[in-house]
């Protein structure tokens, strides 16, 4: 991923009607080939092609109870745009997914899994006169009515960091290992969405214990499901309730919002009650997009991605419960920063975690 922030657009360097034409055609391709791989991993059909691949269009379609003049126009698509192959000399033809394509795909647990992103561009999608009108009066759309693609595409991605490099990421954080190792602590995951965080934190520290606030209902019952299954859910507590309610499932020993912050209309008031409920020399970590300092024009394709995702999810979801703040998804360190502040906090650390997909760690320290 580019990571070099562009020189800002000047007369002598903004394209030509031609070359931006070009610019939005290819965009254009890239979005017919999103949107592809969200019939590919909706309909199973990435899945089968790895399972029992090599496959003809006939098989493919008897596999996974599809039409099977719709499985040939897409499969003959995905062999167009180089996603999968095609092997001519064969009679009939028949189509095979390379490994490396496979991972990204179809591999829940690679830390190069994509396949679940495509949802949220359907999920945004979807509701695009919803989000017209939104974008007309100042509403929003929420992360209910965004639905379960949304819901599942971000847990999903986050699924693999959270399995693989949460804990020995916190392992790097001495002060915070050692107090999230000691027995009897209680944990607070506000935001926990899939639940994947609080799951990965319950199989890194055995001897704690976790609770969870979110204020989706379809969430809760996920992560009570995915706790359930990961043999967690005796130490674990998933609870519907607003962070705002933070204080009352307290005290804690250590709280944690993964990927929420920027989400909430009122982060203040959140922040504040978790501060209320951290017991005495507790902290609370928030892991959240590392979008870079400050709006500077032309930006890296992180701010990009970023922007897009507040455009169409983040931002609408966050002004649905008016009042809102509207954080919208590029929050700045700045604007962390002066949330906590307003909340009590004493001080914002950016914790030493690196090289953790899209995010930064920030440790809030009460006064």
């Amino acid at each position: 991923m580019t990571t070099e922030t562009p020189s800002p657009t000047s007369a002598s360097t903004a394209p030509s009607a031609d070359a931006f034409a070009e610019r939005l055609f290819t965009a254009a391709l890239a979005t017919v080939e999103t949107m592809s791989i969200y019939l590919g991993d909706r309909l199973g059909w990435y899945t089968a092609l790895v399972e029992h691949g090599p496959l003809t269009v006939d098989e493919l379609a008897d596999r996974t109870g599809t039409s099977l003049r719709y499985a040939r126009e897409w499969l003959e698509m995905q062999a167009a745009y180089s996603i999968l192959d095609a092997d001519l000399s064969a009679d009939p033809i028949r189509f095979g997914i390379s490994p490396g394509v496979a991972e990204v795909l179809t591999d829940t647990n690679s830390l190069a899994y994509l396949g679940a992103l495509p949802r949220m561009n359907a999920a945004a999608f979807a509701k695009l006169p919803e989000l017209l009108d939104a974008y007309r009066t100042g509403g929003g759309v929420s992360w209910e009515e965004l639905g379960v693609d949304a819901r599942e595409s971000q847990a999903a991605l986050n699924r693999p960091w959270f399995d693989r490099e949460l804990a020995p990421a916190l392992a790097k954080v001495e002060h915070l290992h050692e107090r999230l190792s000691h027995p009897g602590a209680v944990i607070a995951d506000i935001g926990f969405g899939g639940g994947y965080s609080t799951i990965a934190l319950a199989k890194a520290y055995p001897e704690a214990r976790f609770v969870g606030l979110d204020v989706d209902q379809a969430s809760v019952e996920m992560a009570r499901r995915n706790a359930a299954a990961a043999g967690v859910d005796g130490r674990v507590r998933f609870v519907l309730a607003d962070g705002a309610e933070a204080a009352a499932s307290g005290p804690f020993d250590a709280a944690f919002a993964f990927e929420c912050i920027h989400d909430m209309p009122r982060p203040v008031e959140v922040l504040a009650a978790a501060r209320a409920a951290l017991a005495p020399g507790a902290t609370m970590v928030v892991m959240d997009e590392a979008v870079s300092d400050e709006f500077a024009g032309p930006a890296d394709d992180l701010d990009k991605l970023m922007y897009g995702f507040s455009l169409f999810v983040c931002l609408p979801d966050g002004m649905s419960s008016p009042p809102s703040v509207a954080t919208g998804t590029v929050m700045r360190p700045s604007t962390l920063r002066s949330y906590a502040t307003e909340a009590g906090f004493g001080r914002v650390d950016v914790l030493p975690i690196e090289d953790f997909a899209f995010f930064r760690f920030y440790e809030l320290i009460p006064d």
